[in-house]
């Protein structure tokens, strides 16, 4: 193959390479990550000690059993302190630790049942919050809280996953899936090959180098360009701190791989860089014409006397 033609096969498989390092990293992330039921329920396990989480439980569940009072009973505005106090006082305790994670464990199992296909119907994925309600009850009862007995403990569903969207979300996570792995494995064949075939390999390692570390730069920028617009795109009575942790959980692990990708891309093109330098530099580098050693004088012949 001539080598103009080796060096132009070579830069374009480098930069698919290097064009599919973040979207690689991305679909891995959420792939294996994300789609994991064990690893889903420890990345969010420390949120529940979270102070903005435990106070958007403490409001939602709050409002939740005042909603759930029954109206024929007058609810007194000193009531609701009694309440939120309740609640995040419950948010302090091991009792919540167990059922965040006990809720989120099942909330993420039938969210995949429902995505691979496994859950029936298509109808909406909903979470429980009778659980939470009946704990807070108990404690207001045992705190002697007026009406606290007239709350009533009920099979609230609330909707995770719409049926509307779950078709397209099943499609999507089935190209996820497939995505996670074929993109990563891509990426280093295009990589490989194009080292490969390249007539100057140091050059060619060097430039994957830094189209890497150029990749793990964009995925940093582009996660937190996503936390900007996740918050910006709230409702104003969803906290917004809350889900900026939750956020910030999910991500910390693709926050990792997006500065591994750039310290290891800016050191193998470093270390490529000083070796070539080296080798430039070393005994093995051809000296100018200018320094070349002058020729020996020719000898005149040797005359022999008779």
């Amino acid at each position: 193959m001539p080598p103009r033609l080796r060096t132009a096969l070579s830069a374009v498989l480098i930069a698919l390479a290097c064009l599919l390092v973040p979207f690689g990293a991305l679909a891995a992330w959420a792939s294996y990550g994300l789609a994991d039921t064990g690893r889903y329920v420890t990345t969010m396990a420390p949120l529940a000690a979270d102070p903005a989480v435990r106070e958007a439980v403490a409001e939602t569940v709050g409002d939740g059993i005042l909603r759930q009072v029954d109206t024929g009973h007058a609810m007194p505005g000193t009531v609701r302190p009694f309440v939120q106090d309740a609640v995040r006082s419950f948010t302090q305790t091991r009792a919540f630790r167990v059922a965040w994670n006990t809720g989120n464990r099942v909330t993420h199992d039938a969210v995949l049942r429902a995505l691979r296909g496994r859950g029936g119907p298509a109808g909406p994925v909903t979470v429980d919050l009778a659980p939470v309600t009946a704990r807070v009850k108990q404690q207001l009862t045992e705190d002697h809280v007026p009406l606290a007995a007239h709350i009533p403990v009920e099979h609230t569903a609330v909707a995770v996953l719409p049926a509307g969207e779950l078709a397209r979300f099943r499609k999507g996570f089935h190209v996820l899936e497939v995505a996670g792995f074929w993109l990563p494995v891509a990426a280093v064949a295009f990589a490989a090959t194009g080292i490969a075939v390249a007539v100057h390999r140091r050059r060619a390692i060097a430039a994957t180098a830094l189209g890497t570390a150029l990749g793990g730069a964009l995925l940093g920028l582009a996660l937190t360009l996503g936390r900007s617009l996740t918050l910006a795109d709230l409702p104003a009575d969803v906290p917004h701190p809350a889900v900026g942790a939750v956020y910030d959980a999910l991500t910390a692990t693709l926050r990792t791989a997006s500065w591994l990708l750039l310290a290891l891309g800016l050191t193998v093109a470093a270390v490529a860089w000083v070796s070539r330098y080296l080798r430039r530099s070393g005994t093995g580098r051809a000296l100018p014409e200018s320094a070349a050693p002058a020729p020996a004088p020719a000898q005149a012949p040797t005359r022999v006397r008779a």
